[in-house]
């Protein structure tokens, strides 16, 4: 199997549209939870959210045509596979042939303000008000194929739909298709845009999401006082290579991905297993491809909602995927309560987290973490970064019905 690293990375977040921007705000421990400032919110139980703010589709080279007819949440994944790009410097037909350049790059929901406008359309003027392009607009396989478009991906094209679990199955499909020969690049991961009035709505009466007015007392993961999620929004993409192409073209490289594990719960349609045991076969099935032993320095950014029964099913299943001691010797936090949950994209975000973390020897905080809870007694590193030069760090994501991805990265030297 061939070995598969990280050349370029690109993302528009709730902490800024840029990695540097996320990155800087990750360390600061800034919290990008605000009110919400896109639609009125008299009649929603919920008021704060984290929003891409100063998102302007045409300082990413995107067209006029093209924002027309893309919703937000593909043009976050246009936005951020150009950045990934350039960050890379691969060159399609130069660097890789097309056909041997893929794309897998998946949304949770979809383009879910598309189907809004255009059901209002529909309700208030008829059929015939409905956009001729309200299909290709709206389903969530369309940021993978426009982004395919922009740069000539004709290899393999895998949206992966998996609700909060989709970024991180998308980085871990792609990483199988270049270590399996399958392709010699990738460009993957997932973008999400869906503060909408529905889907607040949705989310709330399922009890998913807090309802705190305060921004400072929302996301609050493995916190006692947690009481739900904070929805986000935006986009995470990164470029993955053969490792012997990228070192005979001198790619910058920020970490080797070296595991994955992908299982199900099989055990509700929202709510982890109280067992944890699927979540840690994931993990284990990760760490284990990656080689990980007894002693390697580990950082886990965890999936870490802030839901009472996720914080609590996810501590277990740390403890059983290592072990009660090798459990409380690794560093864990949840950067959503900086940058808030953004579904089909946070897994994505939070794996060019651990890149960052394993490349600057700087993990992010758990901000708010002020009461913790007795029962969530690992290192979550609250309040502040701190240093620390991981070996191996994992990203965990889970979603509805039962989804759990696990990406395993390593530190690599160039």
């Amino acid at each position: 199997m061939r070995r598969v690293v990280i050349t370029g990375l690109g993302c528009v977040t709730p902490l800024g549209n840029n990695t540097e921007a996320l990155w800087s705000g990750l360390l600061k421990g800034e919290c990008a939870i605000r009110e919400i400032t896109s639609m009125p919110t008299e009649n929603l139980p919920v008021k704060v959210a984290a929003e891409v703010l100063d998102f302007k589709p045409e300082d990413f080279g995107i067209d006029k045509a093209m924002i027309r007819h893309n919703d937000r949440y593909a043009l976050f994944a246009i936005a951020a596979a150009t950045q990934a790009m350039a960050d890379s410097g691969l060159k399609v037909d130069v660097d890789v042939p097309a056909n041997r350049f893929g794309c897998a790059i998946g949304s949770g929901v979809g383009g879910i303000q598309t189907f809004c406008r255009e059901h209002s359309a529909l309700m208030e003027g008829g059929s015939r008000r409905v956009s001729p392009l309200f299909i290709p607009e709206m389903i969530a396989n369309i940021a993978s194929g426009n982004v395919a478009i922009t740069f000539n991906a004709q290899g393999p094209n895998l949206p992966i739909v998996t609700a909060c679990a989709t970024g991180t199955h998308s980085v871990g499909e792609a990483y199988r298709m270049v270590r399996e020969g399958r392709a010699d690049a990738m460009l993957t991961g997932g973008a999400e845009a869906a503060i909408c009035e529905i889907a607040i709505a949705g989310f709330a009466n399922s009890k998913a999401l807090s309802t705190s007015t305060d921004p400072m007392a929302a996301s609050l993961p493995f916190d006692a006082r947690r009481k739900g999620f904070v929805m986000g929004e935006g986009s995470g993409v990164l470029v993955l290579e053969e490792y012997e192409a990228a070192k005979r073209r001198g790619a910058h490289i920020y970490a080797e991905v070296c595991g994955y594990g992908n299982t199900c719960d099989a055990h509700h349609y929202t709510a982890p297993r109280p067992d944890g045991l699927s979540a840690t076969n994931a993990m284990r099935l990760a760490l284990e491809e990656a080689g990980f032993k007894a002693g390697d320095r580990l950082y886990i950014n965890a999936h870490g909602t802030g839901t009472p029964l996720n914080d609590r099913a996810e501590t277990l299943a740390i403890k059983q995927a290592l072990g009660e001691e090798e459990a409380r010797k690794a560093v864990i936090s949840s950067t959503k309560s900086m940058h808030g949950h953004m579904l089909g994209a946070t897994g994505a975000v939070e794996l060019i987290i651990s890149a960052l973390t394993l490349k600057h020897g700087m993990v992010p905080p758990t901000i708010h973490l002020d009461e913790p809870d007795p029962e969530l007694d690992l290192d979550y590193t609250p309040h502040t970064a701190r240093k620390y030069q991981a070996d191996v760090a994992i990203s965990n994501s889970f979603g509805f019905g039962g989804q759990n991805a696990c990406v395993a990265l390593r530190r690599i030297e160039d």
